[in-house]
């Protein structure tokens, strides 16, 4: 089943919100979203292409466990970030809120307490700049390019300082015991990434945050008209976002043993192309999770192929850049075709 979205009647604020997997009347069947079924096939071609070009590595359990849990710290990331575009924002802090999250859970005197202090404190310190740049945007009215930028060099700069731009390692065992895992054979990363999967399409999807999510990015005056707290839905929005990055921050601690203020670079711009590629608008009031979910996974696997190949980085970059022109000029075409003037 494929995620809520608004029709054009609901981003105007005049029809309701209708589940995409909602048979239309006098059809035969449910709507398949063609857009996620393109996607999908994209990342089966390059799943294809990664076979073909290194057919005794790709497909080994060694691999694909490798390829989720490189995916695993972005995929959290991007799902928060999902909420944000889908509410009408935009959030360029990410990265350096990984950064900060996970200096100051590595620092000596947080160590000291254990590793359950390590994980509410690398929570805690996401929760609250998400927060800040909530409260910013919402009732500062600081356009959210601003804030998050703010936030965006504070935080990086913050995680410098406190670091003293070294690199801190992870010394307390139990954390690296259990984060560096295997539950079921499968690592504990990889839970973690589809238990907050599972919960942001569970509250996105089937919950009344979740609709009003859409509501305030599809037309925020009417949503305010109908009564709905439009500020402090807002601000929980980014303060939801910034726990997703204390929850990603966790995990690179984890993967790399370390906390640094280089962790988490470029993942604002990883997480929005994700997101971008699977669906949503980045004008807000229509996105889908599932396909946030396929749009991780293809830049990860593509990012994969390269690796494998030993290919430079700067083609995997140009690589990367193609994708995402494609993807976006295929939405703007189905949309003119389903909607011809």
């Amino acid at each position: 089943m494929t995620e809520t979205r608004h029709d054009e009647a609901a981003s105007t604020g005049t029809g309701p919100v209708r589940p995409e997997s909602e048979p239309t009347r006098g059809g035969t069947g449910f709507r398949p979203d063609i857009r996620l079924l393109g996607l999908t096939g994209v990342l089966v071609a390059l799943c294809l292409v990664g076979y073909f070009t290194r057919p005794e590595v790709f497909f080994t359990e060694g691999n694909i466990s490798t390829v989720l849990r490189l995916a695993a710290a972005i995929g959290v990331v991007s799902v928060g970030m999902t909420f944000v575009i889908i509410s009408g924002g935009i959030d360029l802090s990410v990265g350096s809120i990984v950064a900060l999250s996970s200096v100051w859970l590595t620092t000596l005197a947080t160590q000291s307490y254990g590793p359950v202090v390590m994980v509410l404190c690398g929570l805690a310190v996401g929760l609250g700049c998400g927060l800040v740049n909530g409260v910013l945007v919402a009732y500062g009215k600081v356009v959210p390019f601003i804030a998050t930028l703010a936030m965006y060099a504070a935080a990086r700069g913050l995680a410098e300082r406190i670091s003293g731009r070294r690199t801190q390692v992870v010394a307390d065992g139990g954390f690296l015991t259990f984060f560096r895992g295997d539950l079921l054979g499968v690592p504990v990363l990889i839970w973690i990434f589809a238990l907050v999967f599972a919960a942001g399409w569970v509250v996105l999807n089937r919950t009344t945050f979740g609709r009003r999510t859409y509501a305030v990015g599809g037309n925020p005056e009417a949503t305010r008209l109908a009564g709905i707290d439009v500020r402090r839905h807002t601000a929980i929005v980014y303060a939801v976002a910034g726990l997703c990055c204390g929850i990603a921050a966790l995990m690179v601690v984890a993967r790399t043993t370390a906390g640094a203020s280089t962790n988490g670079l470029f993942y604002e711009l990883d997480a929005i192309a994700a997101v971008v590629i699977g669906g949503t608008l980045l004008s807000g009031g229509r996105g889908s999770l599932t396909g946030t979910l396929v749009g991780v996974l293809i830049f990860t696997v593509l990012s994969n192929i390269f690796t494998l190949n030993n290919l430079d980085t700067d083609i995997q970059n140009i690589a990367k850049g193609v994708v995402i022109v494609l993807a976006v000029l295929l939405r703007f075409r189905g949309r003119s075709e389903r909607h011809p003037t």
